[in-house]
């Protein structure tokens, strides 16, 4: 049992061949994170060239962590030897 104040951290589900069941998982589990809509839209990239302001300077850069985020779960949650078939590792919507 756990004591007033304290929480049991949800475990990554990871990808062990069943793609549809653990699809399902993922995106529970990401969505419980606030992370789901980086992986389902991906992020915004932003031309270097262009003049942004800070306000979306700080969107831009809080999307980028976002998505860091999620592709670290991802990460956790695939094998190495199925990442390493995955040609796109650049965003989580990639992956």
């Amino acid at each position: 049992m756990t004591s007033e104040g304290s929480f049991v951290q949800p475990a990554i589900p990871c990808f062990v061949g069943h793609y549809d069941h653990w699809s399902m998982l993922m995106e529970n589990f990401l969505r419980s994170k606030e992370y789901w809509h980086v992986v389902e839209t991906g992020i915004s990239v932003a031309a270097v060239n262009v003049d942004l302001s800070d306000e979306q300077r700080k969107e831009v850069a809080e999307q980028r962590l976002k998505d860091l985020r999620a592709k670290n779960y991802l990460f956790q949650a695939i094998d190495r030897s199925i990442l390493e078939t995955i040609l796109d590792k650049e965003t989580s919507k990639g992956i």
